[in-house]
């Protein structure tokens, strides 16, 4: 299927590995040039391998509202405006209540939350100006049936939600449609540092961790990037401009809400 995109300009952030990375393959798939973000050079250098020539990496940590401000800079200097914007960051650490300080609190809601609008709100006049933009965030299947022992990412990742649903109807008018994409359990590196803090917390093996929540989602495994890169491709397309204010989960049919 052609998704109408190509020649469109993508800024996906956090998106050297796992699922943005996946996202990174399927809009380079469909012709998009592609600029990618993350902390760690090498890291970048072999994704930027991966995706080919129209791909570019930049450095730079988007918890830092002065780094945000660079990446954006340089994103732009490279193919022009962002038509694309694909939100992404680790997760913050596992834990119950009481169990973080406020400056953890701080530093997931400034990561989690915060970093996501000030890259949409850098990308949204040339959205509207043009009168095409696409913004994708990728969060958790944690907002809509909350998750034991994540109490800041259900609780930063749901602050977002709330903040791109009320953007979405805003600025559907111009051609710019904003949803999210809710990895469910998805063996990435960020799940692997979920079950491995269930194994020490409850003494048993990683793998023995890694397979109860294998058995907890109905397709009886934990989902991959290729099962997550596709439907963000979907979403970025021409196809979707009657898609806004949604969120899409991809798990397994782990989430058991009706709506």
């Amino acid at each position: 299927m052609d998704l109408g995109i190509e020649g469109e300009t993508a800024l996906i952030l956090g998106g050297t590995q796992g699922l943005a990375l996946a996202c990174a393959e399927s809009l380079r798939e469909a012709g998009v040039r592609i600029v990618i973000n993350g902390r760690n050079a090498e890291t970048g250098a072999a994704a930027v391998e991966k995706l080919g020539d129209a791909a570019r990496f930049i450095q730079g940590d988007i918890s830092d509202p002065d780094e945000r401000a660079r990446i954006f800079d340089d994103a732009t200097a490279v193919w022009g405006p962002i038509s694309i914007l694909v939100n992404n960051a680790g997760g913050p650490p596992p834990g119950g209540f009481g169990d973080h300080d406020r400056a953890t609190w701080l530093a997931a809601i400034e990561t989690n939350m915060l970093a996501a609008i000030d890259m949409t709100e850098r990308c949204l006049p040339s959205m509207t100006t043009r009168g095409f933009g696409r913004i994708v965030n990728i969060t958790s299947f944690a907002v809509r049936e909350p998750y034991p022992n994540l109490l800041l990412a259900n609780s930063v990742r749901a602050g977002l939600h709330g903040a791109m649903s009320t953007l979405a109807r805003e600025v559907a008018q111009f051609g710019v449609t904003v949803n999210n994409l809710l990895p469910g359990l998805m063996d990435t590196p960020a799940l692997q540092r979920v079950y491995r803090a269930q194994s020490l917390n409850e003494n048993i093996s990683e793998d023995d961790a890694r397979a109860r929540m294998a058995d907890s989602i109905p397709t009886k495994r934990l989902g991959t990037a290729e099962d997550f890169g596709p439907m963000c491709a979907f979403l970025c397309s021409r196809h979707a401009g009657y898609m806004t204010a949604q969120n899409i989960t991809i798990d397994g049919g782990l989430v058991r809400a009706l709506l």
